[in-house]
Parts: C-alpha cells; structure tokens; sequence
C-alpha cells in the first residue's frame, strides 16, 4: 500500500497558515532526538516551513542539557541508560520525566504560548503533560510510535488477559480522548487503535519514511578483492527483534561464509544476553557488536552493507505487527534486505522487494544468508525493485500528509479562538 501526494496538494498545505507569521510548536519524546528518525522528520519538516520548533527528550551523558540542531531548540530534560530490566523501573524513570517534561512546558507556554503540542508514546500517558496548554485551548497530538499494552506485554512478558494490559488499554483510551488527533505508526495498528480506543475519524496513519536528506544511495562500486561481505542489522536489542535467532543462523553457515561479518548496532535490555550467546557460539570476530550511532552515522554504516539483516520476531504479538524502519531505510540506501515473514511486513513489501523467511527459524534464515550471498544478482534485483518502491514511499513525498494536519489543527483551534 502505497500515498502520495501531488505538489497542488502540498501547497494547499501552506495556505492554511494566513498571515500571522512564525507558529510555536513543542514535541514531547521520551526517546533521544538525535537518534529518533520519526520525531526528527517531523520536527525538521515543520522548521523548514518557518515554524518555532521545541523538542522535549531524553539526553545522553556526552549531550548538553540544551542545543540548538538545525534551527530546533532541544531541551534534554533527563539522562537515560536503557538498561531497564523490570517494569517498575522503567516506569519510575517515565514519571520523572512526565513531571520535568510538564513543568518544563508549561513555564515555556506560559512565556510565549504554543500553537500546538505532538507527544510521542511510549507511553501514552505522556499526553498528560501538555494538560495546561490544553485547558487553553491548544490542540494535541499523540503519535503512537508502539501500541502501549502489546508493547509491554513483549518488554515486560505480559498475558494479554491480565489485569494489567487491560489496565493499560485503559490508559491508551484516556490518551486518545485527551488529544485531539492520534497519528498511528501502521494500517494494522491504527485498524486496532480505532477498534478499541478511539473514533476512526480521529486516527490517521504516518508511516516510518526514510528520509532522503540522509538515506540516499551512492553509485554502485565494486566490493574489493578479498574484502569482508557485511550483514548488518542497526535497531533497538529487544527480545521482540528476534536477533538471538539471527546469531543462531549466522552461527551455523560462518564456516560456508568465512569472509563474512555480522555487525550488530543499537542498544537495549537484550544486549547483554546477545553478546553472551555470540561468545558462547565462539563468534568473536565474526559478530561485533556496536553502540548507538546517531542518523547520519548509522546511514553511513548501512550504505556500506552488503545485506541488511531485519530479524523481527513473527510468533511474538508484538514484533508481528511492529513496523521495522529500518527496512525503508536500507532500500533507500540501494541495499538488499532478509527480513522475517511478518505480518505488517507483508502488508506493506512483496517478494520482489525483500527476501523473506519463515517462522523465525533459524536453519531457513542460514539457508537464506548463504543463498544472498552467493547470488549477486538477486542482491542486485531486489535493491532494484526496492529502489523503486522507495520513490513513492519516502518522507520527502508523504510528509505534507503530516503538515496539512497541523495547518488544520491549529487552524480550527485559532478559528474557536476567534469566535
């Protein structure tokens, strides 16, 4: 499924702005600016049609508390370390920064008000910190990144029948009746999203698009005689993104594929237990594990992969629905992808786009690696294919979808005003 917009469209977007000059925006994201592809896109999209953008997150220790990043005021208002093993630790970690994020927003509106507030979850309660601003008058969006009790309930492993995701299907419909528009990550999602929390006309979707300011392939050039073949997977390390099955698989072909490497970035409560069983497997070397890079870095690394490794686990709930970004990204990149038969991925892609295996299991994802490997011209056919999937599914395409519901939004909130 594909949208696209035309360019009548994305003027008629600008209209809606009159004549009252620079808007003020603030986004709220318990989540690192730098490194969150979403909440970057809209934040950049929105300051390069001449609005006042403020960003309330999360800070790194080698970050300062407030920078200024291509016109956007960030405001990192606590550190964080994603090490979180238990749901009441990351809980308490959320509360201080839903009370430093309220306090915070408020004293800037009460400065010089705002036009408009979009909260990122998770979690959905994070909504709440924009009451003040609210109770004034200004609209709210709530962007649901993860549905609230799946994504739990993976985290945390959590029965869908216990008190506690049905507390937390509670929370997410006091949310979605707080805000004023809900935006959803997926069509699955936001089908789900409507069936139990909110009314449909109050939903839309935005996909994660990459964005073509940063994941653009280069010209095609030759692997070099005896170099490595890199797999590479960049993402979050969380039980749900299957990539103990990718270590697995990887593990059983190393022998067949002894000038490959598996290069492993991101952060999360897994990472730990993904090192120990890549040790334990005696792939020191083989699969090197990295940090968090920022957006521009990582598109770096991607572009140089020889083939991008999607993982996500297909029997958890969760990861079967949960949108990979990174797919899109690679494509961008002209970079082929072997990605985990999900549902929400055959939503969206096709055969002849990403490799696909079963399952999550391991033995079909080695026999796959080894496959790709030593199929140039697959490789090259499905980048090609993909290459093209991406021209119409791209930030730099879809994302007056995203302006022209602010411009209406604060529209309609300036025409209450008015009368």
């Amino acid at each position: 499924m594909t949208s696209s917009i035309t360019q009548r469209d994305s003027e008629s977007s600008f209209s809606l702005r009159g004549t009252r000059g620079p808007r003020k925006i603030c986004m709220i994201a318990y989540a690192f600016y730098e490194s969150d592809t979403r909440v970057l896109q809209y934040a950049t999209a929105l300051r390069g049609q001449g609005d006042a953008v403020d960003v309330i997150a999360l800070r790194r220790d080698n970050h300062p508390e407030f920078e200024i990043l291509n016109g956007v005021n960030i405001y990192r208002v606590q550190s964080r370390t994603v090490n979180e093993k238990g749901l009441l630790a990351y809980c308490q970690r959320i509360l201080i920064f839903l009370l430093r994020s309220t306090i915070l927003l408020w004293r800037k509106h009460q400065q010089e008000a705002y036009d408009l507030i979009h909260v990122h979850n998770v979690p959905d309660f994070l909504v709440l910190a924009a009451m003040g601003p609210k109770l004034s008058g200004v609209p709210i969006i709530l962007d649901i990144h993860d549905l609230l009790p799946e994504f739990y309930a993976s985290k945390f492993k959590v029965r869908h029948t216990s008190f506690l995701f049905k507390l937390l299907v509670f929370v997410e419909r006091i949310s979605a009746a707080f805000a004023t528009h809900v935006i959803v990550a997926n069509h699955l999602w936001r089908d789900r999203f409507v069936m139990r929390s909110a009314r449909a006309e109050k939903c839309s979707v935005v996909r994660n698009y990459p964005d073509l300011d940063i994941f653009t392939a280069q010209p095609t050039t030759e692997r070099k005689e005896g170099g490595k073949f890199i797999l590479t997977y960049p993402g979050s390390l969380n039980r749900h993104q299957g990539l103990d099955v990718a270590i697995r698989a990887f593990a059983a072909v190393a022998n067949q594929m002894p000038d490959t490497e598996f290069h492993i970035y991101g952060e999360g409560s897994a990472k730990s237990e993904l090192i120990e069983l890549a040790n334990n497997l005696e792939l020191q070397g083989r699969i090197i594990f990295h940090d968090f890079l920022p957006s521009r870095e990582i598109a770096r690394v991607m572009s140089g992969t020889d083939l991008a490794i999607e993982p996500k686990r297909s029997t958890s709930a969760f990861g079967n629905e949960a949108l990979s970004t990174k797919i899109l990204e690679f494509m961008a990149l002209g970079v082929p992808v072997l990605a985990s038969r999900t549902k929400i991925h055959e939503y969206y892609y096709d055969n002849s786009v990403v490799q696909y295996y079963d399952n999550d299991d391991p033995v079909a994802l080695a026999r796959a690696m080894v496959e790709l490997r030593g199929n140039p011209a697959l490789r090259r056919q499905l980048a090609a294919n993909a290459t093209n999937y991406v021209q119409e599914n791209n930030w730099q395409a879809c994302r007056f979808e995203y302006l022209q519901l602010v411009d209406s939004l604060i529209s309609r909130a300036h025409a209450r005003v008015a009368a």
